[in-house]
């Protein structure tokens, strides 16, 4: 069975590597990596440069707005490019950077680390009354694991740091035979790792942390076996904390030991303020900009209940309502016995039985990060792929999921179909025909300059062309969701430039909105039909899809437009 899932999950790595499922987590990560790679010790120099390639650097990335830690994007998608520079160098594989290494390379990275839920559900679903095979197979069949665990988000990341949280907690389950809950320090490291990756992290670590702290209240005797446990898991977040907030220091600030220790700074009490002057807390930046609804409201708002009425069924599918059916009917047990007790009762609070109190848990585990994640108004699908692992657990507890085998099949098949195989799909392929042509053309001697146009796509991976940093002769201008008007205006101006003597154009465009490349009046060279392609937000009419000219709706278009030079 397990290995059946590596085998799913490389080969979806693989086959659905031109997807492309959100642009902000995926550029982030790779941006860091581009510019610099961490030694292990974070408070040494940089290395340099890795691949020293052009890459876009959104602002959560600037050192003006340091919202994003880079710890991880470093450790990550970093230590696979520095490999594949390493590899270079070694004259291993020729050439060994190229446009598809650079896309694969982290992923299946992140694949290798998506072991680690394969880990996590086979040790906890015996305690939590769960068939670990039927578990393991939930968790394999669902397309969430086969698109976004294999793919380099921050979300991803969450989710393993999540899981293992999960494994450490919960060294018993209610009912079971008392043990003395260990890896007081590790949890608090991995509590700590998570809250700088993702400060959302504390709301998927909440319910595990009071859990855990329940379990150690009740196995302990004494108040010093009591606290040392809690002080061992501050101590060792503090210490992290400080790890972290070092690195990014460093990293946004270009601060290297050198310029800590130098003459003027004769004392630790200097290096100290030194460091305390110019330390970077990333959480802190990233707090203060999403708790400003403004700042929101410019990356969409949505309803508060999106997370639980769309993203969670979007996500799982059956598996969220049969959570939600769970959650209802165990809250409406608790209810009656609480009326039949009454408040006042001698009798006590009315209790769960064993069974019920450790799904309790589960669905505890999973509706609180949800809950408390829709107190914010921007709702994306992605910030709840952490919780698949205790949906799993409670879907394969007691059979749970067994009737709905053939629904969740289907589910999941068409959920790897939509997200690995249509959405934007064509984008990426676009730039590895991008990057073969810009290459091919630009070994001559005759010096040429390209303008690769970007509209109503998400925004293009630049260091996909694989051009290097001191090459100016790639220019790349994202349009994104431009009205008609703004797009032709634009084209118009590049195309009427005579300064230019060997400039070549390109528009990429979905072919939804191909027809508006039509009435921009300018000298069609060449097209290029990349299929599939499926844009969420121009999406294709239904008329159109059963026409002759289907393909066409569903791809994206690599336009070559003549200049004002050319025509003369």
């Amino acid at each position: 069975m397990r290995k059946e899932r590596r085998v799913v999950v490389l080969e979806a790595a693989h086959r659905h590597s031109a997807s492309y499922t959100d642009p902000d987590d995926e550029l982030v990560n790779k941006t860091a990596a581009f510019a610099f790679f961490f030694l292990p010790f974070f408070l040494s120099s940089f290395v340099g440069d890795i691949l020293n390639l052009q890459v876009y650097y959104p602002w959560e990335f600037l050192s003006s707005s340091p919202c994003r830690t880079a710890v991880f994007p470093l450790l990550t998608s970093g230590f696979a490019y520095w490999v594949l520079k390493a590899l270079q160098r070694l004259d291993v594989c020729s050439p060994c950077v190229s446009s598809y290494s650079l896309l694969v390379a982290p992923r299946l990275l992140l694949t290798v680390f998506s072991f680690v839920l394969d880990y996590s559900v086979h040790r906890l679903a015996p305690l939590w009354g769960a068939d670990p095979w039927a578990a393991l197979l939930l968790l394999a069949g669902s397309y969430v694991t086969l698109v976004f665990y294999t793919r380099p988000f921050t979300n991803t990341l969450e989710g393993f740091l999540f899981a293992f949280l999960l494994v450490l907690v919960c060294s018993r389950t209610p009912g079971s035979s008392c043990t003395k809950p260990k890896c007081s320090s590790l949890i608090g490291v991995v509590v700590a790792a998570g809250f700088f990756n993702r400060p959302t992290f504390l709301a998927f670590a909440l319910m595990p942390l009071l859990y855990w702290a329940g379990l150690n209240t009740g196995s302990q005797r004494s108040i010093k076996t009591l606290i040392n446990p809690f002080l061992k898991l501050i101590t060792c977040a503090c210490f992290t904390a400080v790890v972290f907030i070092a690195a990014d220091t460093v990293y946004f600030t270009s601060v290297g030991l050198d310029g800590l220790f130098s003459s003027t700074n004769s004392s630790l009490l200097d290096v100290i303020a030194q460091l305390n002057h110019r330390a970077v807390l990333t959480p802190f930046n990233f707090l203060c900009y999403n708790l400003d609804s403004r700042n929101l409201a410019q990356h969409g708002s949505h309803p508060r209940v999106t997370h639980f009425i769309v993203n969670g069924v979007m996500l799982f599918g059956i598996l969220h309502l049969l959570a939600i059916n769970a959650a209802f009917q165990m809250l409406k047990k608790y209810i009656r016995r609480l009326m039949r007790v009454g408040w006042c009762s001698n009798r006590g609070s009315p209790r769960l039985s064993v069974h019920s109190e450790g799904q309790s848990m589960l669905l505890l585990f999973y509706f609180v990060p949800l809950a408390l994640l829709s107190l914010f108004s921007h709702q994306e699908p992605r910030f709840l792929i952490p919780l698949i692992l205790p949906l799993v657990l409670f879907g394969a507890s007691h059979n749970r999921a067994v009737k709905w085998k053939t629904i969740i099949i289907i589910f999941n098949v068409l959920g790897a179909f939509l997200f690995g195989c249509l959405h934007q799909a064509g984008l990426i392929p676009c730039l590895f025909h991008l990057e073969h042509v810009v290459h091919s053309l630009q070994s001559s001697d005759h010096p040429r300059h390209y303008t690769l146009l970007f509209a109503h796509t998400y925004m293009p991976p630049r260091s996909l062309l694989n051009i290097e940093k001191k090459d100016t002769y790639v220019e790349v201008i994202d349009m994104a969701g431009s009205k008609e008007d703004t797009l032709c205006q634009v084209i118009g101006q590049h195309t009427n430039n005579r300064t230019c003597s060997d400039c070549h154009f390109w528009v990429i465009i979905p072919g939804t909105v191909r027809a508006a490349i039509s009435k921009c009046s300018v000298l069609l060279k060449n097209e290029t039909l990349i299929f599939p392609h499926l844009s969420m937000e121009d999406p294709p009419q239904l008329s159109f899809l059963f026409s002759e000219n289907w393909r066409s709706q569903l791809g994206l278009y690599i336009l070559q437009i003549g200049t004002a030079q050319q025509s003369l």
